[in-house]
């Protein structure tokens, strides 16, 4: 008797315990959903399909049974759809769940980010007005855009930056791809934002920026060819006219502090010779950033 209270007991247990795991895990998948898609295209289409399912369920209450059919047919291939139209979110939100779980990777002292030769490559091309689009890898890998670009895997300089994007040199169009001190590679193919309200409002490269920062966790930097003015973009969301100390706090703020450079290793651009930004105005953002 005490024997089969103890096994009854034990499976009350364990069901309880599965149950409450598959509450949890629904929970939280849930909560994904709803990050991935806050603040989207995809909010309004959700509550299009909820209404759907609720004309479902009425037309099953009130005996109208070829509704019923016919909004039951179109299920299967209603989620076919949802998913081509949302790739990119759902692949946002599979990213984030993915990186939670995945060790983040911690830099040497040998291949540390220089803030500062990215800083003084987009001042002197902020002063000269030359447009400019600089994409910093971060933990989600850009080894297919990189591929689409011209392979360089050079150290990264202000010097070598600046030359790029020159209006008459050949790697000019497209996107630098730069993977920790190195210039991994140029004149790159990036995914444009389809956000409606940013599509009109922003030329090619900002809707670069925005899109390959939809696509992953990178961080990218944008020179207008127009104003000269600064963009940094992270998230999907992108901050314009920047000035040469907040960017660098921008990069500090995203990518963390600067590391120590090898012994005897300097940046390729001595103080003293500096440019002075010649965007120094108020920021001006699209979408405020976090």
């Amino acid at each position: 008797m005490a024997d089969s209270a103890a096994l009854w007991l034990g499976e009350s247990v364990l069901e309880g315990g599965k149950t409450l795991f598959q509450i949890a895990l629904l929970s939280y998948l849930i909560y994904q959903l709803v990050r991935a898609v806050r603040g989207t295209r995809a909010v309004p289409v959700l509550f299009g399909v909820l209404l759907l399912v609720a004309l479902h369920q009425v037309c099953g209450w009130l005996g109208l049974t070829t509704l019923q059919w016919l909004l039951g047919q179109a299920g299967p291939y209603a989620g076919v759809a949802l998913i081509v139209i949302f790739q990119s979110e759902l692949r946002g939100a599979l990213r984030e769940m993915a990186l939670q779980f995945v060790p983040k990777s911690r830099k040497s002292a040998g291949h540390s980010l220089e803030y500062e030769d990215i800083v003084f490559a987009v001042n002197q091309l902020s002063h000269s007005r030359v447009g400019a689009l600089i994409v910093i890898e971060r933990e989600t890998g850009l080894r297919t855009f990189i591929q689409s670009g011209v392979a360089l895997d050079s150290r990264l300089t202000t010097d070598l930056l600046v030359s790029i994007f020159q209006r008459n040199a050949p790697l000019h169009d497209g996107g630098v791809i730069i993977q920790g001190d190195r210039i991994a590679a140029a004149s790159c193919f990036l995914p444009l934002t389809t956000n409606p309200e940013l599509v009109s409002s922003m030329g090619t490269r900002h809707r670069a920026a925005i899109g390959i920062t939809e696509e992953s966790d990178a961080v990218a930097l944008v020179v207008s060819e127009t104003d000269g003015r600064v963009s940094f973009a992270v998230g999907g969301e992108i901050e314009t006219g920047l000035s040469a100390d907040r960017l660098r706090l921008r990069m500090i703020e995203r990518l963390g502090p600067v590391v120590m450079l090898p012994k005897g290793r300097t940046t390729s651009v001595p103080a003293a010779q500096r440019p002075v930004s010649a965007v120094e105005q108020p920021s001006v953002t699209a979408r405020e950033l976090p």
